[in-house]
């Protein structure tokens, strides 16, 4: 094949060699190879424990806490938390005594109402007829006995006369024995009509008391939480036919605010923590950053078989307006204080002791962690500590429960991060990673 002369490609003339150009490094590939090699031998711990940390198994922690408490002072640690409802101690649905149609309301829901008080009236036209009329019976019978005393006064004159005429020889026997006889009868009509002024005088007093009886008042000092009947309403003691929010005749539901008190059950298995007059902190739904002060005060003498609960009543010391009847509430039973003896015997002990140039000691710490980060193992309590990323076992010597958790003697110190509900298989010194919340 001829390649043409004016062919660039078969022209040879034309290549040259550059003398100037720079030497090429073949050495640069087994550097790059050396240098990555390095940089993966020096990764490799790192990358191996961040690996090792992220098959970690995932763990959830707490921090054991410590309670100091003042000499001679009680722990006031919560033992039991129960819900319920405010209720008024003193609480009445107040209704009529007579059937009727309400003529006047004197109360709003809201309104104070003093003992005694008329706070509504049922229309009583009929009633006031009949004490008229009874009082109209008793001036007519108190008129009967007058006329019945004047003629007994009249026949006894009559015996006097007719006796003295006897004397004189002047009237007969008949005569005188016909006077005794009328004055006799005289005397029972006198007595007779005093009967009728005292039956007309009851028949007042009974239509008195049925126009009393459609008067209703308050039975006690108190607030009106609920008004259950409006003025023209037909009500009756025993509740009348589709008016199901008024059974009993109830027209309003008085309670005495001054005693409020939290209604709550308890079940069967937490009543034997409970004990009369131990304290206990009461918040409302309402108000959850607001703490009332509380004071247990019964537990009902019966349990509810079917539920397992016994029904407890916690009286609120210190309630204000924010507290009101129906309102939903939860109790934190806590420890009750040591007796006043005693905490006077103590006080006196740390005095004495002060006195013989030591400080008096406060009283010793108590250390709380989570109940679900306590296990049993081989019998003894243990809990696992996270240090770092890792987890150590340690065993622990326990106190008191005290709700969700539980007191430590031994074992842990405050601030030390405790794991809930470790997992199974966990070993001493295992890496863990704290789950954050």
């Amino acid at each position: 094949m001829t390649i043409p002369s004016e062919s660039p490609i078969g022209d040879l003339s034309r290549l040259r060699i550059d003398r100037d150009a720079a030497p090429r490094r073949r050495w640069l590939p087994g550097v790059a190879v050396l240098v990555l090699a390095g940089a993966v031998a020096a990764a490799y711990p790192s990358a191996r424990a961040y690996v090792a940390e992220r098959r970690a198994p995932e763990v959830e922690i707490a921090h054991a806490t410590q309670v100091v408490t003042a000499p001679g002072t009680s722990t006031a640690l919560p033992v039991l938390v129960a819900s319920g409802y405010v209720v008024a101690r003193h609480s009445s649905d107040v209704g009529v005594k007579t059937g009727g149609r309400l003529a006047m309301l004197t109360f709003e829901e809201g309104t104070r109402v003093r003992k005694g008080v008329v706070i509504a009236e049922i229309e009583h036209a009929d009633i006031d007829a009949q004490l008229e009329a009874s009082r109209r019976a008793v001036a007519e019978a108190e008129a009967g006995l007058a006329q019945a005393i004047a003629a007994h006064d009249e026949d006894v004159r009559n015996v006097d006369r007719q006796r003295a005429l006897m004397k004189d020889g002047i009237t007969t026997t008949q005569t005188l024995t016909g006077a005794e006889a009328t004055a006799a009868v005289s005397i029972a009509r006198v007595t007779s009509a005093e009967a009728a002024i005292a039956s007309a005088r009851a028949r007042v007093r009974v239509a008195e008391e049925a126009l009393e009886n459609t008067n209703v008042r308050a039975p006690f000092d108190g607030v009106v939480i609920r008004k259950r009947a409006e003025v023209g309403e037909t009500v009756s003691p025993f509740g009348v036919a589709g008016q199901a929010t008024r059974e009993g005749g109830a027209i309003a539901t008085i309670a005495d605010l001054n005693e409020l008190e939290v209604q709550t059950e308890v079940s069967e298995n937490s009543v034997a923590k409970l004990a009369g007059g131990m304290p206990a902190e009461v918040k409302l739904q309402a108000y959850q950053d607001q703490i009332y002060k509380g004071r247990l005060r019964q537990i009902f003498p019966s349990a509810d078989r079917a539920k397992a609960i016994v029904e407890v009543r916690v009286s609120i010391l210190d309630a204000d307006a924010h507290v009101k009847p129906e309102m939903t509430a939860s109790v934190t039973f806590q420890e009750a204080g040591p007796p006043a003896g005693r905490q006077a015997g103590a006080a006196s002990a740390d005095a004495t002791r002060g006195t013989d140039g030591g400080a008096a000691p406060a009283s010793d710490p108590v250390v709380l962690i989570p109940k679900r980060a306590v296990s049993d193992r081989n019998g003894q309590s243990i809990v696992w500590v996270v240090t770092g990323s890792a987890a150590t076992r340690r065993v622990v010597a326990l106190g008191r429960d005290r709700i969700d958790q539980v007191e430590v003697r031994s074992g842990v110190v405050p601030g030390d991060a405790v794991i809930i509900n470790a997992p199974a298989g966990l070993t001493d010194g295992a890496l863990v990673r704290v789950k954050i919340n």
